[in-house]
């Protein structure tokens, strides 16, 4: 797996190839998981304040359960705005593209959704909205430099091999260059995140440490998911074909008619097509493709086919759509089927959905590394679905040039495809509530 020297010490990897053997990622009785969030190699942490974050430690370290604890925390404080908020955001979303559609005759999608993720999260989350602080509308476009320097190793930009080799997969790029960048988003978080600070305070960890946690979880794992996952919803969603929107609209409509036209927790369960959708989604592709674990001690694992021996210490990596699209599991694995978790029989397959890293079927705890806003990013994968058919009634689109993270020492993984990192969506023509909506997805680097 890349990069290799002088980033990572060893590039090697024992890949696990189908839906039987990837869950071993998962026990942590069996597999370590300290320091291996982004692979082989760990981006310094002069990227992160100086501390090791959440997302890198095992759950054998002692501060992994408070950390985790404080993000359980902060979700559980913001509950009662998420749904408030998200419909103010992504109504602001779709007025400003139905604004500059009259104007110029298309928008881009990607630009104005990660302006409202953005702000979405940090009023559900803070009660702040960045356009009222200094922080202003860069938050977006700080974050994507950030994560660059973090991710830039396994990240293809579709530049001559040499010279990604060169610049991005032979030394690290050094922190000192978005420094300025991420001081601007940390004094945001620390000064709408005090309540949490609070609360770190009373578990021995200090404000700064769980500020750079915060700023880490919201604007990396929660913004960078929806960043990627929200774009690649509406590509699926508007391959499906219009029969698919005309059935979700109605029963998303309808439900919400039956709650008194008002968008709400109860509403949302009687959407069984508009849920399983979203799993769908989460299934073929998920935001997250790759995991990886070191073997805490010498193991057997099993695949539909044989059992192998792996050595203590050896490094297990998952290309999750090896998983999610295993034939052995799942029928037609290929093909986005919009009804595939509905009824008895579509339930039983939610303990193959991992884009969480662990089964859909599982909760996140203080002893586990499944995600720990996972109920979370699956309520407002949910809602990004309802706000876009309460709107309008069916959209197109056209996918173009991608680019990907590398799964492999020099060329994606070619049978499952290349995975996005980022959507550019333009939007040639979008009208008010049934209407037809034409968008054409151009994928661009961050």
């Amino acid at each position: 797996m890349p990069p290799g020297p002088f980033i990572s010490p060893d590039p090697k990897v024992i890949a696990l190839l189908d839906g039987k053997s990837f869950p071993v990622l998962f026990d942590v009785s069996k597999i370590e998981k300290k320091d291996l969030f982004t692979g082989t190699y760990m981006p310094s942490i002069d990227l992160t304040g100086g501390y090791r974050i959440l997302s890198y430690l095992d759950p054998s370290e002692p501060k992994h359960a408070k950390l985790k604890q404080l993000i359980f925390f902060l979700l559980k404080s913001s509950a009662k705005r998420v749904i408030p908020e998200f419909e103010a955001c992504y109504t602001e979303l779709y007025d400003t593209l139905d604004k500059e559609l009259a104007e110029k005759g298309k928008s881009s999608f990607q630009t104005v959704n990660d302006q409202a993720g953005f702000n979405f999260l940090c009023r559900a989350f803070f009660r702040s909205n960045p356009p009222d602080t200094k922080l202003g509308d860069d938050g977006p476009s700080l974050i994507s430099k950030w994560v660059f320097f973090q991710l830039g190793p396994v990240l293809s930009l579709g530049l001559p091999k040499y010279v990604e080799e060169l610049v991005i997969r032979t030394f690290p790029l050094p922190p000192f260059l978005v420094k300025k960048d991420y001081q601007r988003l940390y004094d945001f978080f620390y000064h709408s995140s005090g309540f949490v600070q609070d609360e770190a305070e009373k578990l021995g960890i200090s404000r700064e440490e769980v500020c750079h946690n915060l700023l880490f979880a919201t604007c990396f794992n929660t913004f960078g998911g929806m960043k990627i996952f929200f774009p690649n919803m509406l590509k699926w969603i508007s391959r499906a074909g219009v029969k698919l929107h005309t059935d979700l609209a109605q029963e998303i409509r309808s439900a919400i008619r039956s709650n008194g036209g008002k968008l709400t927790m109860a509403a949302m369960e009687q959407m069984p097509l508009m849920k399983s959708v979203v799993y769908e989604g989460l299934r073929i592709e998920p935001p997250v493709p790759s995991q990886y674990g070191r073997a805490k001690k010498d193991l057997l694992i099993e695949s539909h086919d044989a059992v192998y021996q792996v050595k203590a210490g050896e490094m297990l990596y998952g290309y999750q759509p090896f998983a999610t699209k295993d034939p052995k599991i799942f029928e037609n694995p290929e093909e986005f089927v919009p009804d595939r978790f509905m009824g008895d029989d579509g339930e039983r397959l939610l303990k193959h959905v991992l884009w969480s890293n662990g089964p859909e079927t599982e909760d996140p705890t203080t002893a586990n590394k499944q995600c720990a806003g996972k109920d979370f990013v699956v309520l407002v994968s949910r809602l990004f679905v309802v706000e876009l058919f309460r709107r309008y009634d069916s959209f197109e689109i056209e996918v173009g040039k991608t680019m990907v993270i590398l799964t492999g020492s020099d060329q994606p993984v070619k049978p499952v495809g290349s995975r996005i990192v980022q959507g550019q969506c333009e939007i040639h023509q979008l009208c008010s509530i049934k209407s037809h909506l034409v968008c054409a997805h151009h994928w661009k680097p961050f």
